[in-house]
């Protein structure tokens, strides 16, 4: 297993106050950090290839970014970083999606009739295949499905699905998009946490601290 990322990004020390309590809890922080090396790299990719995982991860870290703190930007510059030395002009064109994704949400419009009430329209992102041809239909599908379960999950259906069938893309590779998706929407929740707390009493994170 690698090292701990978010311990990284948020700066917590060896034998901080910080680092004991995250290991009071081992389980979760040792299976956050192994849910990233399967996910970002696994030993079979199964044709779901790193280039795209990275892309989907850079894509769904910049669709949080612009919040309060420090944790999410530096989250996000790690896998745009790790995409940009596999692939720059791919790291260009996902950032340029990203940045035309990026709306307030959630939102989306409900389909069950005792929750019709409660649904909020807003603007949809659907990505096209760049004119570089760094993001291909497959791709872009990806993404698009990507800003929906970030911004509108309400809307998430069959169909979206099979657009994803339509692109190319497996039953088993559409799970594993989903679960990456979901697991980047936590790590970044994690990650602004931590360095919240850190930023606010830099003493807990700091080595040998009583």
């Amino acid at each position: 297993m690698s090292a701990d990322l978010l311990d990284r990004i948020a700066g917590i020390e060896p034998g901080s106050r910080l680092d004991a309590l995250r290991h009071a809890r081992p389980a979760a922080r040792e299976h956050t950090q192994r849910a990233r090396d399967v996910l970002l790299s696994p030993a079979d990719e199964r044709g779901f290839s790193r280039a795209e995982r990275l892309a989907v991860a850079s894509f769904v870290l910049g669709l949080h970014r612009g919040g309060p703190g420090r944790g999410i930007e530096a989250l996000a510059a790690e896998y745009d970083d790790a995409l940009r030395a596999l692939d720059p002009e791919l790291a260009d064109a996902v950032a340029t999606a990203a940045d035309q994704a990026r709306r307030p949400g959630p939102f989306g419009v409900y389909h069950e009739a005792g929750l019709a009430a409660e649904s909020e329209p807003g603007e949809r992102y659907v990505a096209a295949p760049d004119a570089g041809g760094r993001v291909a239909e497959r791709l872009a599908a990806a993404l698009s499905h990507a800003a929906l379960l970030v911004l509108r999950p309400r809307e998430a259906s069959p169909e979206a699905i099979e657009e994803l069938l339509d692109a190319a893309w497996t039953p088993a590779q559409i799970v594993t998009l989903s679960q990456l998706v979901s697991f980047l929407t936590y790590q970044a929740r994690v990650a602004h946490a931590l360095a919240v707390v850190v930023d606010d009493t830099p003493t807990l994170a700091q080595g040998g601290a009583r």
